[in-house]
């Protein structure tokens, strides 16, 4: 526990924010801003809204902001999963765009952790769309997150700024919050996977045009990759993007739901898997 608070701590102030519970309206307010600015949703969609996030608050959910000074600059709700799992499903994290890249959502999940553990909880899980190389890498080389499942057009159609018409694929990852290795992560010691020397046979890769090209492959180390930036692609060729939305569907799905385990994700934008078979 001393250990999660330490991380937690040290990984805002890296970040150069604080991070805490919110509770009064004006605070669950701004992070109900801050998601729709995020992700645009259109019509009378909405993510979250404050009576909601009250009632998750009251309920004893996790509702937390990260602020720079009184500023709210990020933020991130989760919920618990029903008796005896007791587990946290982390549901929304959402950073404003002129932070990008200080880090805030790293010190949201560390402080996620240490409050989670604060109430006995060793779990938690979260979905991302599997096409997007950041949040792979983020939440699998960065976190230390293990995938879990594959779950096709989970939300359905969103039409929002960042899903776009797409189908909403989702990767389920798991969080063992007392594992050494996400304790080394949330210290900021991050594992780092180098497809290239892992000798991997590759089963997904990209043609000299930037569309998908699949491969029937033995080895027992495969690779699956991903576009560099699936949402500009979206909106530049959206035939391509649904194109590789099938084909991760068909080959990273289809590898999970055989007993492959996703153990990385490098920078290049390759998921590393491993047969149920090979020891790691």
């Amino acid at each position: 526990m001393a250990d999660a608070l330490t991380a937690a701590d040290a990984a805002a102030r890296a970040a150069g924010c604080g991070v805490r519970p919110i509770t009064a309206l004006p605070e669950l307010e701004a992070a109900c801003a801050l998601f729709e600015g995020i992700w645009k949703p259109g019509g009378e969609n909405s993510l979250a809204t404050p009576e909601l996030l009250r009632a998750m608050d009251k309920a004893g959910s996790y509702v937390a902001g990260a602020f720079e000074g009184e500023q709210l600059v990020g933020a991130c709700i989760g919920f618990f999963g029903p008796p005896p799992d007791g587990a946290l499903h982390s549901h929304i994290a959402g950073v404003a765009a002129r932070m990008r890249g200080r880090s805030v959502g790293f010190a949201l999940k560390a402080h996620q952790r240490a409050w989670a553990l604060q109430r006995g909880v060793t779990q938690v899980s979260w979905t991302f769309d599997p096409l997007v190389r950041r949040n792979a890498y983020f939440n699998i080389g960065k976190l230390a997150a293990r995938p879990a499942q594959y779950l096709p057009n989970f939300y359905g159609r969103m039409d929002d700024g960042i899903n776009g018409a797409d189908d909403t694929d989702r990767l389920l990852v798991d969080w063992p919050l007392t594992a050494p290795e996400v304790a080394d992560a949330c210290h900021g010691r991050h594992r780092t996977t180098d497809a290239a020397a892992e000798g991997a046979a590759v089963a997904l890769g990209a043609s000299a045009t930037g569309h998908p090209v699949a491969r029937t492959v033995t080895a027992p180390r495969v690779l699956v990759a991903v576009p560099e930036d699936v949402e500009r692609l979206r909106r530049s060729d959206p035939a391509c993007a649904a194109s590789w939305r099938t084909a991760v569907r068909d080959t990273l799905g289809g590898l999970l739901a055989e007993g492959w385990r996703v153990t990385g994700f490098d920078r290049a934008g390759w998921y590393l898997l491993v047969r149920k078979d090979v020891e790691q």
